[in-house]
């Protein structure tokens, strides 16, 4: 009797699909590294995701720490304020914060805004909360997916960094946050409204000139993509 063993990873990684073998040989190599890298980017269609390898975000580690305290204590909150009425969404990005979804009444949107905007920290506020009925868990779902095109159309672009946007869909509507340039808002808007399912787009941008993006992007992060 012919004893079978299993394929190692890397036997297994040979024998799969060519696109498939892409994928897994840079998971196979995140895990080998992880240990010594406390992280890892996975490079799938030309983009590196992962903390460790790629510059991800504009805000200080200070804001990025005060953005989630924010959403935390925004959460409680709201529920202090309107109790289980509606359904509110808080995002907070640097410091602005973003509140979408839906409560029964005008009386409910400006009191979840009041308790929001007395939070430490908030500098400003969007308040895009509908007044009717909650969603479906269907239409939720159909937001879920829009924002995922939309972050895989970043993704695919070549003139853009992708995760200088913060992207939030809410009944079709896609919200677009971040610290970015005049150029990146106006590109970062052209290519979501481009995406199949999307309402409308609505900028929450913090806007910073050329000379501030230079600032603020690390010595050692990749260069800006060639507009």
């Amino acid at each position: 009797m012919t004893s079978q063993t299993s394929p190692s990873p890397a036997q297994a990684v040979t024998r799969a699909p060519r696109t498939l073998r892409r994928v897994a040989l840079a998971a196979l190599a995140c895990i080998s590294l992880s240990g010594a890298l406390g992280g890892c980017a996975l490079l799938i269609g030309g983009a590196a995701v992962g903390s460790a390898l790629v510059y991800s975000d504009r805000r200080t580690s200070g804001a990025q720490l005060e953005d989630q305290g924010i959403e935390l204590k925004g959460a409680a909150r709201v529920k202090e304020a309107i109790g289980e009425r509606g359904r509110v969404s808080l995002t907070s990005f640097n410091r602005t914060v973003l509140l979408t979804g839906e409560v029964p009444t005008e009386a409910d949107k400006a009191a979840v805004e009041a308790a929001v905007s007395k939070l430490e920290n908030v500098r400003s506020l969007l308040n895009e909360l509908a007044i009717g009925p909650t969603t479906s868990l269907v239409d939720r779902s159909n937001d879920a997916l829009i924002t995922s095109k939309v972050k895989a159309s970043y993704v695919d672009a070549r003139d853009i960094f992708a995760n200088a946007y913060k992207v939030v869909t809410d009944r079709g509507i896609v919200y677009l946050m971040g610290r970015v340039t005049e150029r990146e808002a106006d590109r970062g808007v052209a290519i979501a409204r481009g995406v199949s399912g999307v309402v409308k787009v609505v900028k929450a941008f913090e806007i910073i000139t050329e000379a501030e993006l230079a600032q603020t992007v690390p010595k050692n992060a990749p260069a800006a993509p060639a507009p």
